[in-house]
């Protein structure tokens, strides 16, 4: 569960998130959506403790732990994987052995992290392991896939991923989705994932927020696509 009250922050003038009371459920798939500038980033940064809220906060509740406070606790780390962007990545190192740190971080063997590999080779289709190439020569597409991949391997209770279909043609984001869905279905972990896809939210995301100037203005249930009319009439208006 992760529990947000009184959260804000600012950036001069501007608010970028200003959220009174929201609640994202245990095993919930939470699709936040929103035009560019309504906030997406900056509450995931938020949540994650990468950034310093102006005011309130957020917490953080795992099967094994109480109510803890992400800025004055580090065991959510553990049960936690995100990707936000490139600077998640360590470039200078190849797939192979960013996987490894990662595994070694985790408390994972490199066979478990073979293992475990095994589980997104449709994903990553042939090139990304074996290249020869370190992460930074990689294609957008193929840095989306080592840190999509990252941030799942160690079968976090929470993924928290930013436009996690950016880069990747059609087929890797059907496959994607397919890993997320069945992911969640085996581990009932919370997942937050924002994008600009419309579809691809509706898809996979039987809850929805929209955000907009830094507020969640509304907030969707999502049975069977229910909420994509709804969505549609806000984003053509």
């Amino acid at each position: 569960m992760i529990k947000i009250s009184n959260l804000k922050k600012c950036f001069g003038e501007k608010t970028a998130v200003d959220i009174a009371d929201f609640t994202i459920n245990q095993g919930d798939i939470l699709g936040l959506v929103g035009n560019n500038g309504a906030g997406k980033t900056t509450l995931f940064r938020l949540i994650l403790d990468l950034l310093k809220a102006d005011d309130g906060k957020v917490e953080m509740e795992f099967d094994e732990t109480g109510l803890i406070n992400p800025a004055e606790s580090e065991e959510w780390k553990r049960l936690t994987g995100a990707f936000i962007d490139e600077g998640f990545l360590i470039e200078f190192l190849t797939p192979e052995e960013y996987f490894y740190f990662i595994g070694k971080v985790s408390g994972l063997s490199k066979e478990e992290v073979d293992k475990r590999l095994t589980t997104f080779e449709h994903f990553m289709n042939g090139e990304v392991l074996n290249q020869k190439k370190l992460i930074r020569d990689l294609s957008a597409g193929n840095k989306q896939k080592v840190g999509i991949i990252s941030a799942l391997l160690n079968r976090p209770q929470l993924v928290i991923l930013d436009e996690p279909f950016n880069f990747l043609d059609p087929t890797s984001q059907n496959v994607i989705k397919h890993i997320l869905v069945d992911y969640h279905r085996e581990t009932n972990a919370t997942i937050l994932i924002s994008s600009h896809n419309l579809a691809h939210t509706v898809d996979i995301s039987p809850r929805i927020a929209l955000l907009e100037h830094g507020v969640i203005i509304r907030d969707l249930p999502n049975e069977n696509g229910s909420a994509e009319r709804e969505l549609e009439e806000y984003f053509n208006t």
